[in-house]
């Protein structure tokens, strides 16, 4: 007899309860059934807000409604938003004098004609005032103001919001007329491209489930139409009811 078989007598047989039969046919799985929602990843939902604040005067967005990234979607009107390119541009300009009074005191301090005293002073309201100018140009292009284009000639009064996605509009927190705070959600956008299935598995079953396996999933709606997906994780928390969701 091989090294790697082993024979059993019929008492060995019985004693173990082995039982011998034909091959036949049968099912070695057991269905699964569960049932949850659609749902979009985080990622691809955006809430749109104002960072100064300030009153809304035109908007057409209603729920539903089909959005490109880039789209104006509401214009924003505040004092506020005319006191920012003010002070930009008054910043803007002194900064231009300081630069030009701390390039002439660097050159007077080479040949000693102006103590180093008055060429740091010079220095350090150059360097000042250049970091106020570089402030209020980054809250400038936060609002959507290019201020390299801006002059004392096109100073408004009221910006654009631009769609920062392509979608579909999920919901409106405004009206027209409304002040809206920085911290206000306006508007709140979806981008149904990847759309993920968040279903509801109870402890018992959880053993049966693995990301990488493949399921079937068919819609209340069309309970005919058949999809195919993929388990990608499942969530190591147990709810009150003892069930853990598999997306």
């Amino acid at each position: 007899v091989p090294d790697n078989v082993v024979l059993l007598t019929d008492a060995e047989m019985k004693l173990a309860g082995i039982e011998v039969g034909q091959p036949e046919k049968g099912s070695a799985t057991t269905i699964l059934k569960v049932s949850g929602l659609i749902d979009v990843p985080p990622q691809h939902i955006v809430s749109v807000s104002f960072p100064m604040g300030g009153y809304l005067v035109n908007s057409k967005l209603m729920p539903g409604m089909k959005v490109q990234k880039g789209q104006a979607i509401a214009e924003m009107q505040d004092g506020a938003i005319i006191q920012l390119q003010q002070d930009y541009l008054v910043a803007r300009a002194k900064t231009h004098f300081l630069k030009k009074e701390y390039e002439r005191q660097k050159e007077l301090n080479t040949t000693k004609t102006t103590s180093d005293k008055v060429f740091e002073q010079t220095e350090s309201e150059y360097r000042t005032q250049s970091i106020l100018m570089n402030s209020l140009r980054e809250r400038l292009r936060l609002i959507g103001i290019n201020p390299a284009a801006l002059n004392e000639n096109n100073i408004r009064r009221s910006v654009m919001i631009y769609a920062p996605i392509s979608g579909y509009v999920s919901a409106v927190h405004v009206n027209i007329g409304k002040y809206v705070n920085p911290s206000d959600v306006l508007f709140e956008l979806i981008n149904p491209k990847d759309v993920v299935l968040s279903l509801k598995a109870f402890e018992k079953d959880l053993p049966h489930l693995q990301p990488g396996q493949n399921i079937k999933v068919t819609l209340v709606n069309q309970p005919e139409k058949i999809y195919e997906a993929q388990i990608s994780l499942i969530s190591k928390n147990l709810h009150n009811d003892r069930s853990a969701q598999v997306h």
